[in-house]
């Protein structure tokens, strides 16, 4: 059964992305957006750390995975390897395909945020950016050689996101049938990102955001969030005052400093408080949402893998028309509406015409039971 208030959260999670890649070329502070609040510009303050926004995805990923596994199988171990990745490159692997054509298509005609740069003066050839994206090192790229190629650079993320489900279903084969084992490991992942974004902290390379390192341990909180409502069969109690008292202190770490400064500690907890919503939604998967923003959100999350893969194209598009340090604050404001409503229809028409239909045929055609 789908939980659409997860859903709210995946959709509230791309609108922070969505809005913090828009604010890196076309930055809002010389609009009315920029009025001080705190000594910063507001739209500073909304925009400068969308990174929590993918944060929260791969607390979600995790918490989803394990549920679905548990929910299918009687226990961790009895996973089917083949079926899992087949529902995995099912749902990954035909929009990944169609973002390095497009990119590809975009690239040969010489358009910049589609043709590979040297932030780094480091010249790295498109082949081994296409072959790392396939082959889920992007982020490893990145961190090597900076931000390679504009409109493939959001595969980082991906690339950690894979890497997990590489692993899930052996660690689940080799750990899952006490489960103490498993949930050792993810304590263990857990306990280690801090120290690794220490390590790293404030790095220009960006490991302290992109490593794998960096970022198991949202994963991993999912993944326990998972075990725990599985487990834990009762409901809470004070469920909405705790969703509450969540939530704004999640606003009041969002806003508190920039992700650079903080991350050591901060992408952890975050991740915990994100793992504490979830928590409280799957103790009513069944509600459904009534209001016509729950509605939206509800409509935007479902569609947030497209948005998240293909909001590049569309901003590389306005970078090409749109030169950033000549553009006017009247004209990015005029361009932020026309951003979203674009990455909303295109997303939606891959959805709707490409990645689902896709998805279906090649789950039917290949796995063997569909429980």
């Amino acid at each position: 059964m789908r939980n659409y208030k997860i859903d709210i959260l995946r959709g509230i999670s791309i609108l922070l992305v969505l809005i913090h890649h828009f604010n890196i070329p076309y930055k809002l502070h010389d609009s009315f957006l920029g009025v001080q609040i705190f000594g910063e510009s507001l739209s500073t303050l909304i925009a400068r750390n969308g990174n929590y926004g993918v944060t929260m995805f791969f607390v979600i990923s995790g918490f989803l995975i394990t549920q679905h596994t548990l929910q299918r199988h009687s226990s961790l171990a009895e996973i089917d390897l083949k079926n899992f990745y087949i529902r995995r490159i099912a749902r990954i692997m035909p929009c990944l395909v169609l973002l390095v054509a497009m990119v590809t298509l975009l690239g040969s005609f010489g358009l910049k945020p589609f043709i590979n740069q040297a932030p780094n003066d480091i010249e790295v050839s498109y082949a081994l950016t296409v072959f790392s994206a396939f082959t889920f090192w992007m982020n490893m790229l990145i961190i090597e050689n900076g931000w390679v190629n504009y409109a493939l650079g959001v595969l980082w993320s991906l690339s950690v996101e894979e890497v997990f489900y590489l692993a899930f279903p052996l660690l689940c084969l080799l750990l899952g049938r006490s489960q103490k084992g498993f949930i050792l490991l993810l304590f263990a992942v857990i306990a280690y990102a801090p120290y690794f974004r220490s390590l790293h902290f404030a790095e220009e390379s960006g490991a302290y955001l992109y490593h794998y390192f960096s970022s198991f341990d949202g994963i991993a909180i999912g993944c326990l969030t998972a075990l725990f409502v599985q487990n834990f069969k009762g409901i809470l109690p004070n469920k909405n005052f705790i969703i509450v008292i969540v939530s704004v202190l999640m606003i009041a770490l969002y806003l508190y400093a920039p992700i650079k400064v903080v991350s050591t500690w901060s992408i952890s907890i975050f991740a915990l408080l994100s793992a504490i919503l979830i928590a409280c939604f799957a103790q009513t998967p069944q509600a459904q949402v009534h209001s016509i923003l729950s509605k939206s959100m509800v409509w935007i999350g479902q569609r947030s893998y497209e948005m998240y893969l293909f909001h590049l194209i569309i901003l590389g598009l306005f970078k090409v028309i749109y030169f950033p340090k000549e553009t006017l604050p009247v004209e990015k404001l005029m361009l932020l509406p026309v951003y979203f409503i674009l990455v909303f229809i295109l997303s939606w028409a891959i959805e709707k015409y490409y990645s689902t239909p896709l998805n279906i045929k090649i789950r039917q055609r290949f796995i063997r039971s569909h429980r």
